[in-house]
């Protein structure tokens, strides 16, 4: 079977890394167009857990022994990579290599130059590439889109967005996701998201930014631990409050917990973006201004609204305009399975998709740009261009 030619039959599925965000191949499945029939991970544990999972037919501890099996008569249409970030250099270019479409977590890599050598692979082999930037599903991002694009605010000419990470010092500072050599900054592993949803509403690519941050709260806490025998879902709790209770955080943290930075894309458009992880709650908040108008979303899942303000006035607490926002009750759940369809049927048909590994690209050079400036106390940094033969074939 080759499903980038059309056919319609069952794509046959691998998960390459097991850990608490591998749960995303399960949409696939119960959309009855996919099933699971492989699972590769380094850690005896979870490939136990991968096999009850997923009910799959064989599990690997290594890629290159799925890769031999593919090669062997395994039939294998695509694989789902949600292994750690510092990781999907590696497997995403064998994969590719080997003919085998990819669905990448973001952020496609931790640096620039494995970024670019990602889609230089699907490029030069032919095969399908799609990195899983949900947000672009997110029906608040999809309204405030919507809103621009039909002019309601006028021409874009600034984003900001505020990122309270309510839940930061459970998600990111308590495994990898803390240490620099294997997550390079949370700006990137989960700005990289905002960055793309900026990207995309202002219609234009970062080319110069300037970023401010630190490790301002969680490098205080002297409570640390191994935490490699467990995932995230096992330590996880909301009572862990306030942010300076939290125990049993990652050996290394060396990733700042607070960021802001200042973009300049090439279109004009000026934007901001500021992330939190200690906030009590968790949300992002969007504020866009146009030659005509702005517009602001308040809250970000189902019950959410978007306000539009397009007449001169003072204070006005609800705009002249409100938008509900329609869907997302699951919150990041309803985005996932609305990128997970959209891979299915882009590996089987080869559909046009929302989603960008392009724009992918770009949000991640953007990401460690001013995760470099961070660092070099605000100084600014250019954002490198992608290479426009590669996007050209992509």
């Amino acid at each position: 079977m080759n499903p980038q030619h059309g056919e319609s039959t069952m794509l046959r599925l691998a998960v390459v890394g097991a850990g608490a965000r591998s749960a995303i191949a399960q949409h696939a499945v119960e959309s009855g167009d996919a099933r699971i029939v492989a699972a590769v991970d380094p850690s005896a544990n979870a490939r136990a857990r991968a096999s009850a999972s997923f009910a799959c037919e064989a599990t690997f501890e290594t890629l290159d022994e799925l890769i031999a099996a593919a090669a062997s008569g395994l039939d294998i249409d695509a694989a789902f990579v949600t292994s750690p970030d510092d990781t999907h250099a590696e497997i995403a270019v064998a994969l590719l290599n080997a003919g085998i479409a990819v669905y990448l977590e973001k952020p496609l890599a931790i640096d620039v130059d494995d970024a670019d050598a990602i889609l230089a692979a699907s490029a030069d082999s032919g095969t399908r590439l799609y990195v899983g930037h949900n947000m672009r599903h997110m029906s608040v991002v999809r309204t405030m889109r919507e809103l621009i694009l039909r002019g309601e605010i006028g021409e874009v000419k600034a984003i900001w967005c505020r990122h309270f990470v309510g839940n930061g010092g459970d998600y990111y500072f308590k495994d990898w996701h803390a240490d620099r050599s294997k997550a390079n900054g949370l700006l990137l592993q989960k700005g990289a998201h905002d960055i793309d949803v900026i990207h995309w509403l202002a219609g234009g690519t970062s080319e110069l930014v300037t970023g401010l941050g630190g490790l301002t709260l969680y490098g205080g806490i002297d409570d640390r631990r191994d935490n490699s025998d467990r995932t995230m879902p096992e330590w996880f709790s909301l009572d862990s409050w306030p942010p300076l209770s939290q125990t049993e955080l990652n050996p290394v943290i060396d990733v700042e917990d607070l960021s802001m930075v200042a973009m300049r894309l090439d279109n004009g458009v000026l934007a901001s973006y500021q992330q939190c992880h200690y906030t009590p709650d968790y949300w992002r908040n969007y504020t866009v201004i146009g030659t005509e108008g702005r517009l602001e979303n308040f809250g970000d899942g189902d019950g959410a609204v978007v306000r539009v303000w397009n007449t001169r006035t003072l204070y006005s607490e609800h705009g002249d305009a409100e938008y509900p926002v329609i869907g997302d009750a699951g919150g990041h759940g309803d985005a996932d399975r609305l990128t997970v369809a959209e891979f299915v049927a882009f590996v089987r048909d080869g559909i046009a998709t929302t989603t960008s590994a392009v724009a992918a690209r770009d949000a991640v050079a953007t990401a460690v740009a001013a995760t470099e400036s961070i660092r070099a106390d605000g100084a600014p940094r250019r954002v490198r261009p992608v290479d426009p033969g590669v996007a050209a074939r992509l």
